[in-house]
């Protein structure tokens, strides 16, 4: 896959890289209700960042905004290049996004939509060279898609619909990827495949990583960081044991739940009531 592109880097006697995404104080209102309030995010280059939060809080708005697709003004940064001043063809060489539910064309197959991914790199009205076809083929090998790369989307499953979603965006070659909810309709076995052959990838060529996730013994067994998101503000950011409390689920989460230390994070288990 595509190495990622050289970080910014301020100029001066001690070159400091800017941060891979810089949010500070973010609004975001939509259909005129306040659904993002205030809200500060810093990821450095590399790191995994997984939003949780109970329904409703902004957690895909985040990511929506980050990715672009949301108005944002001056209050994100990718990189030390502000969001709004990146046109959309270099903003996607930076940036890839697994939505929930992406929008399926009718009839296309896998490696026609896998191959979408290169959209950025092919110029107007050009053809995707051999290049771009080794980089999809590559990506379709490593999350074991090959067999399916002339079945159209409509016929796979819930969970090798999501695996090809998720090949797309890494077709991009970006160094960025923004995750939301990317285990969801997937079985307990390809949540481990897609979350370690993220997380390899990540060490391997830099990638930064901003998810959301609802489970959250597997948000923080993978991130880094947590981020708790609460009626569209910041309650809580830090490591996963600090970030996964009984006290902060049943305040933000109204949920009885024990917390158990894990191997590589907490182990949240729901208690029912007496």
């Amino acid at each position: 896959m595509p190495g990622p592109a050289r970080p910014a880097v301020a100029t001066g006697a001690n070159p400091v890289t800017a941060p891979a995404i810089e949010v500070r104080d973010l609004h975001v209102t939509l259909g005129g209700a306040p659904i993002l309030a205030g809200v500060d995010l810093t990821v450095s280059t590399g790191e995994w960042v997984t939003v949780i939060g109970p329904n409703g809080a902004g957690k895909s708005t985040l990511l929506r905004a980050v990715g672009g697709l949301l108005p944002t003004g001056p209050a994100v940064a990718l990189s030390g290049t502000p969001l709004w001043s990146m046109r959309p063809r270099a903003r996607a060489r930076v940036v890839a996004t697994v939505a929930q539910s992406p929008a399926v064309p009718a009839g296309m197959s896998v490696l026609d939509y896998v191959l979408l991914g290169r959209t950025p790199y092919i110029p107007p009205l050009g053809r995707e060279s051999a290049a771009d076809l080794a980089v999809v083929h590559e990506v379709l090998d490593r999350l074991d898609l090959s067999a399916f790369h002339g079945r159209e989307l409509a016929t796979l499953s819930g969970g090798e619909r999501q695996r090809v979603f998720l090949a797309r965006a890494l077709a991009q070659g970006a160094t960025l990827l923004l995750l939301d909810e990317p285990t969801s309709a997937l079985d307990i076995g390809h949540q481990q495949e897609v979350l370690e052959l993220v997380d390899q990838l990540r060490r391997e060529h830099g990638l930064t990583v901003l998810a959301t996730m609802h489970d959250l013994s597997i948000a923080g067994e993978y991130a880094d960081r947590l981020v708790l998101l609460a009626d569209g503000r910041v309650v809580a950011d830090g490591p996963p044991a600090e970030v996964l409390t009984e006290d902060l689920l049943a305040t933000h989460y109204r949920a009885r739940v024990r917390v158990i230390p894990g191997d590589h994070g907490p182990l949240v288990v729901p208690v029912r009531p007496h």
